[in-house]
C-alpha cells in the first residue's frame, strides 16, 4: 500500500476523534490524498471544490497540519488543489474508515459484546423473523456500527434484491428538514416506508426533535406491522435518553437490546494482531500489549495506535517498538481534545439540537430561537470544558463577561423550572462527551 495513502489513514482517525462526526463527513472524509513531496515537506490534497478549499483552510487546516506533524515530527506545508489542478498521474483513491470492510468475520467476538455479537448473526440470517426491532447499544468506539454494517452485508450477499436503507440519526433530521424546506415529504417517507430493512446508527440523535420523532415513529410502525427488520444502535440504553418519546421508547424496548462494553485485555490484543494482520505488519507481543494495557475504552483508538505504527515504519523506517508505540499513543492519553476543537463540537450540536447554524450561534443576532440556542452552548462550554468566561466570550463571537453570566444564570434557570429543558440540555452534553 502506497505510503502517503497510510499517512493520510492515520490524519483521517486523528481528525475523526476531534471533530462532530457530520463536519468529518462533510469535510475530511471528502478529501483526497494527491503526492507527498518528502524533501520540500510538502502534502499534496485534493479537495472537490473552491468552497470546500475555503472551509478547509478557514477551520481545519491546521488540525490536519498537527495531524501531519505527529506522523513526520516536523511541520509539513500542506497544499490544497481541485480536480482540475491535480496531477492527472497522481489522482489517489480516498482509504478511509468509510470503505472499510465491515463484516462478522473480521470483527474480534469477545466477553464484551459476545451477545450482540450472536444477535446480530441472528437477525442476518433471518431478516424480519428473530429479533425485531434489534437495539445494539454502548460509548462511542466499541464496535456497534461495525455490527450494523455488517448485518448489512451479509443480508445484501444473502438476499441481493431487498431495498436496504441505512441512516444516522442526525442524517435523518437533516434529510426531514430538507424534505419541509422543499415540500417533497411524500418523497421522504416513500423513501424510508418501503425498505425491507431499515438500518438507523445513533438514534439518540433524534431524540429532543418533535418532527423528527414523528416521522420516526410512523416510519417504525409502518416497518414493524409490514414485518420488515429494524436495527438501531444508540450509546445509551433508551430509558437513558431523557428527551426520548415515551412511544418510541417503548417499541424499540419491546424486543432484543445487546449492550457492548469495552473489550478485555485479551480481545483488545486481539483486535491489535488482527488490524496488523491486515496491514500485513509486524508488530512484537510486547508492543502489542503496551498498547492494549494503556487503550482500554475504545477500539477506534486501538486500531488508530496500529496504523500509525504503520505510518511511522513506511514513511520513516521506525520499527515498533514499545518507545515507538509511547509516542504514538501519546496524545490519545494524555487526551483529550484540546478546548478549541471540544468547542466546535459543542456549538455544533448546540446549532442541530436548536434548527440553527453555528455561524448565527457566534453572530449578533437577537431572534429569541438563536439568543436561546446560544445560552445553552455558552452553558454547556463552561460544563464540558470549565474554561474562563472570557475565553468563552471570545468563543460566541467577543462577547464580554456579563453576557456569559447572565447567560449562564438564565439557562440554570430554565432547566430548573422546565424539566424538558433540563433533559434536552443533559442530552446535549452527554452525547459531546460520547462523540
Amino acid at each position: 500500500m502506497d505510503s502517503f495513502n497510510e499517512a493520510w489513514d492515520y490524519v483521517c482517525d486523528y481528525c475523526r476523534e476531534r471533530i462532530a462526526e457530520v463536519a468529518y463527513q462533510t469535510w475530511i472524509s471528502r478529501i483526497v490524498p494527491v503526492e507527498m513531496d518528502f524533501d520540500s515537506q510538502l502534502a499534496i490534497l485534493q479537495v472537490p471544490n473552491e468552497f470546500h478549499k475555503k472551509t478547509i483552510e478557514k477551520i481545519y487546516l491546521s488540525m490536519i497540519r498537527e495531524a501531519f506533524e505527529q506522523i513526520f515530527g516536523s511541520q509539513i506545508r500542506v497544499q490544497l488543489t481541485l480536480p482540475k489542478e491535480a496531477p492527472a498521474a497522481k489522482e489517489e483513491e480516498n482509504f478511509s474508515e468509510s470503505d472499510y470492510d465491515y463484516t462478522f468475520s473480521n470483527f474480534i467476538v469477545g466477553p464484551s459484546n459476545q451477545l450482540a455479537y450472536a444477535a446480530a448473526v441472528a437477525v442476518a440470517d433471518h431478516p424480519g423473523q428473530k429479533y425485531n426491532p434489534f437495539l445494539i447499544y454502548g460509548n462511542s468506539g466499541l464496535g456497534k456500527t461495525h455490527l450494523l454494517n455488517a448485518i448489512k452485508n451479509r443480508i445484501r450477499e444473502t438476499h441481493p434484491d431487498i431495498n436496504i436503507i441505512y441512516i444516522k440519526g442526525d442524517e435523518f433530521t437533516n434529510e426531514l428538514i430538507d424534505a419541509i424546506r422543499t415540500g417533497t415529504q411524500a418523497d421522504f417517507r416513500q423513501k424510508y416506508r418501503k425498505a425491507d430493512l431499515f438500518l438507523m446508527d445513533d438514534i439518540q440523535f433524534i431524540a429532543g426533535r418533535e418532527s423528527t420523532q414523528e416521522e420516526f415513529f410512523h416510519t417504525f410502525n409502518i416497518l414493524y406491522e409490514d414485518r420488515k427488520q429494524i436495527v438501531l444502535t444508540s450509546d445509551r440504553p433508551p430509558k437513558d435518553i431523557a428527551t426520548l418519546e415515551e412511544r418510541i421508547r417503548t417499541r424499540i424496548e419491546s424486543d432484543v437490546m445487546a449492550d457492548i462494553q469495552p473489550p478485555d485485555f485479551e480481545t483488545r490484543v486481539a483486535i491489535l494482531s488482527r488490524k496488523a494482520e491486515a496491514l500485513d505488519f509486524e508488530i512484537p507481543d510486547n508492543v502489542k500489549e503496551y498498547i492494549a494495557d494503556k487503550l482500554k475504552n475504545n477500539i477506534r483508538q486501538l486500531e488508530g495506535a496500529i496504523k500509525r505504527l504503520n505510518a511511522y515504519y513506511l514513511l520513516q523506517g521506525k520499527p515498533p517498538t514499545i518507545a515507538l508505540a509511547q509516542s504514538a499513543i501519546s496524545d490519545v492519553i494524555n487526551n483529550d481534545q484540546p478546548a478549541t476543537v471540544r468547542i466546535e463540537k459543542i456549538i455544533d450540536e448546540v446549532a442541530r439540537t436548536y434548527g440553527v447554524s453555528p455561524e448565527e450561534i457566534k453572530s449578533n443576532s437577537r431572534k429569541a430561537n438563536v439568543s436561546n440556542a446560544r445560552q445553552v452552548a455558552i452553558y454547556a462550554i463552561r460544563s464540558i470544558t470549565q474554561i474562563t468566561y472570557e475565553a468563552i466570550g471570545k468563543e460566541v463571537g467577543g462577547r464580554d463577561h456579563a453576557t456569559i453570566v447572565y447567560s449562564l444564570q438564565q439557562t440554570e434557570k430554565k432547566m430548573e423550572n422546565n424539566p424538558r429543558v433540563k433533559a434536552t440540555i443533559d442530552d446535549i452534553i452527554r452525547n459531546i462527551r460520547n462523540m
